[in-house]
């Protein structure tokens, strides 16, 4: 952020041979940094010798006028944004909440302030007079529908009903749905670290059998150094098709060991890994909690179901699809596509899409739809007579072009099937990034956040669209903020209240977290395959792991 007028700067590289003396050109005349900020903010500069700092503006600031490079002054700079250890400071980040989390008064009160301040500020009320518009006095008013509360499939045929929070992390410490006996894996370590892994271990025998999952005894291999190559050598020496799992306990949470075995485990020799920090380990205050949490995300990686829900609808495949841009080759972005195997929705076949332009459309559809078809044919015997895809990260002006481009490419993948073979096709685009907020009745004339399950369908949404707002989850802070659903293509028949409740349904599906989450468990899946393998992989995971949720 630069001081002498608050903008922030993305820093691309430094000038180390240009200057404050140096000059650059001004409506025609050469001018150097030293007397542009001085007669422009009146900033003196104390060193004449201090290199630049090179910001690459946009394409689209390029074209409305802007250079290319754009330099700046380190002595005018400041560091802005959060680094690791003000986010691993919770004190501050509590503090900052109070701030940055309005509970739904706080946000009602300042909206009231923020209104007022435009009625008193005469060229803002002329301007908006203008052009026929002015901010109301009151919120606007309407009518959601509250759906019921889910009930949770647990192991040996009991259930539990999701809390009023939409929360059932309590109920877990029975049996799984289905669990997955681990009876051969390695744990990879680094032998300094030795003695704090007797009580994770401990930790594990006493979590995993009431859950319903037998863990044999690991094979062990210590590592003598920390290094990276040490660890991968580890890894190679231990596996072997009968391999299962490797446990890794990395020494640091540093991003470039964590690539390389991912890499190494999903790409090369591929096998499901979990990894876990020596930090996370060596910490007795809420291990028990830590290792359950593990211990059936593993389960899950394995093909294991940790929860179910009942979903009447038959002879149906749900999918999910995002993009994320690769972070090892500019222009460059994988999209990550999941698709449902079972009835349940609780097993999923995937794949990477990787695409050469800058965009969030997918090429490519066509092919993993058709993969997708002949991975559940294999598994149920039969194709679905329903699919239904819940697209992530679309802007409103993207959406004729995932009409016309995408939802083509998901017809097309289902025809080579047969001619006679013609699927019932939903397509939803899910939004989260959105400033829609809704505030609920609360006690003695307050507001409160509307509870998990509140779906939204008339007002504001869109008369020429098929939309509605559902609210998912509950926060313990600030306002909750609802998820905009667009269908943009439907020959399902499915009435909307039967999208709306398996939409809901399927928040309840990611088992990463025992409860609901924002966005349905295809949607979250996808984005955690095309993360991972934007940020990791760098390249396709191995097609032996594709029936496993091993990005979890």
């Amino acid at each position: 952020m630069t001081r002498y007028n608050d903008k922030t700067y993305r820093i691309d590289d430094i000038a180390w041979n240009i200057h404050p003396t140096n000059t650059f050109q001004k409506r025609g005349e050469d001018v150097t940094y030293r007397d542009y900020y001085k007669n422009a903010y009146g900033v003196e500069i104390h060193d004449n010798q201090q290199p630049m700092l090179v910001s690459r503006c946009k394409r689209r600031d390029q074209r409305e006028g802007a250079p290319e490079l754009l330099y700046l002054l380190p002595e005018l700079c400041t560091r802005t944004g959060l680094d690791d250890g003000m986010r691993a400071n919770f004190n501050l980040m509590k503090d900052m909440g109070k701030h940055t989390r309005l509970d739904p008064n706080r946000r009602h009160e300042k909206m009231h302030v923020f209104r007022q301040s435009i009625d008193q500020n005469s060229k803002a009320t002329n301007r908006l007079t203008g052009w026929g518009m002015q901010y109301s006095r009151d919120l606007v008013t309407l009518t959601g529908r509250q759906l019921p509360s889910e009930v949770i499939l647990l192991g040996s045929k009991k259930t539990a009903t999701a809390s009023r929070q939409a929360d059932w992390g309590g109920e877990l410490r029975g049996n799984l749905y289905t669990t997955v006996p681990v009876a051969n894996w390695v744990v990879v370590y680094s032998r300094q670290h030795e003695p704090v892994l007797q009580n994770f271990f401990n930790c594990i025998n006493r979590v995993a059998p009431p859950m319903g999952i037998q863990f044999a005894p690991p094979k062990k291999a210590a590592v003598e150094n920390t290094s990276i190559a040490a660890f991968l050598d580890a890894i190679r020496s231990t596996l072997d098709r009968s391999v299962q799992l490797i446990l890794i306990v990395l020494p640091t949470n540093k991003k470039d060991m964590y690539d390389a075995i991912k890499k190494q485990c999903c790409v090369e020799a591929p096998v499901v890994t979990q990894c876990v920090t020596f930090n996370t380990l060596k910490k007795d205050r809420g291990l028990m909690s830590v290792v359950s949490k593990i211990v059936i995300q593993i389960n899950c990686k394995l093909a294991g179901e940790a929860w179910a829900l009942d979903i009447p609808l038959k002879s149906a495949m749900v999918v999910g699809i995002d993009t994320y841009h690769d972070s090892s080759k500019k222009g460059r972005s994988v999209g990550g596509f999941v698709a449902s195997l079972n009835k349940t929705f609780t097993r999923y076949y995937s794949e990477t899409i990787f695409q050469s332009s800058m965009q969030e459309l997918i090429d490519g559809l066509k092919l993993a739809m058709n993969n997708a078809l002949k991975k559940y044919h294999a598994v149920n015997g039969s194709l679905p007579n329903r699919i239904i895809v819940y697209r992530d990260g679309v802007g409103d002006g993207q959406l004729p072009v995932v009409v016309e481009h995408e939802v083509n490419q998901i017809i097309a993948g289902t025809l080579s099937l047969g001619k006679d073979y013609k699927p019932m096709v939903t397509v939803i685009v899910v939004k989260k990034r959105i400033s829609t907020k809704f505030f609920a009745p609360g006690d003695r004339g307050s507001l409160a956040n509307p509870p998990p399950g509140t779906v939204v369908d008339n007002t504001v949404t869109k008369r020429e669209s098929y939309d509605f707002f559902l609210v998912s989850q509950s926060v313990n802070q600030g306002t909750v903020t609802p998820s905009h659903y667009n269908v943009i293509w439907d020959t399902s028949n499915l009435q909307p209240d039967h999208i709306q409740k398996l939409t809901y349904k399927l928040c309840h599906l990611y088992y990463n977290w025992p409860g609901t989450i924002r966005v349905p468990a295809p949607c979250q899946y996808a984005h955690k395959l095309a993360f991972l393998t934007g940020q990791s992989l760098h390249r396709s995971p191995h097609e032996s792991l594709s029936d496993k949720l091993f990005f979890l």
